[in-house]
């Protein structure tokens, strides 16, 4: 697959993400251990390990031309921008504040509901924008709630670890997050709508957020 060196350097950029993100988030962790305690020093430690969790998936190389250049360095950077605002800013709950529970447990069902998508695709997934031979559509499992589990558990425990880290920074971060995803969702649904089946499976399911989008 021979692309064009602009398309070349931003697919690298969730490769890119990932190695600066890993090292924010290893940064973090030293930081809030000296400072904050155990529950933020967790946190970061369960986004680094979904970080490597996925890196199989990351560093995979694409089995057709993908169609989402133009939305991966937005992502890539807001993603970015959440993690490094996280982990190098200041946890702003007392230690043993009861408020972090909730979004910790949010983070863990959306890393859960991203990895049952991923897994429910199975060869069918990426992280780009594709579309693969004998790519046919998928209505079973978490797929039959909504049409882009895999971006709704994203978008969901990214949530929760802005609000565990709340700060004005982490919470624009996660606007612009979310901003890119919604690019990304309306780009990947014109490189499937050709697909068989698409459009009706499409027709009777929202988005991330049934009878919201």
């Amino acid at each position: 697959m021979n692309l064009p060196l602009r398309d070349t350097l931003l697919l690298l950029a969730p490769r890119a993400a990932f190695a600066a993100g890993a090292g924010f988030l290893v940064a973090g962790i030293a930081v809030h251990a000296a400072r904050d305690g155990a529950g933020p020093v967790v946190m970061l430690a369960l986004y680094l390990g979904w970080l490597l969790l996925e890196a199989p998936v990351t560093f995979r190389r694409a089995a057709a031309s993908p169609a989402d250049t133009r939305t991966l360095l937005p992502y890539a950077l807001a993603r970015l921008l959440l993690v490094a605002s996280a982990s190098l800013g200041p946890f702003p709950w007392p230690a043993s504040s009861p408020w972090t529970a909730a979004p910790a447990l949010a983070f863990v069902a959306g890393v859960a509901l991203r990895q049952t998508a991923i897994r429910t695709l199975g060869r069918f997934y990426s992280h780009h924008v594709m579309r693969q031979d004998g790519h046919r559509v998928v209505t079973g499992g978490v797929y039959r709630v909504v049409r882009h589990p895999a971006y709704a558990g994203m978008l969901l425990a990214n949530l929760a670890f802005a609000g565990f880290f709340l700060a004005p920074l982490t919470a624009a971060a996660f606007a612009l997050l979310a901003a890119a995803v919604a690019w990304r969702i309306r780009v990947e649904e014109r490189a499937l709508w050709d697909v068989p089946g698409y459009p009706p499976y499409a027709a009777g399911r929202a988005r991330v957020l049934p009878k919201v989008w």
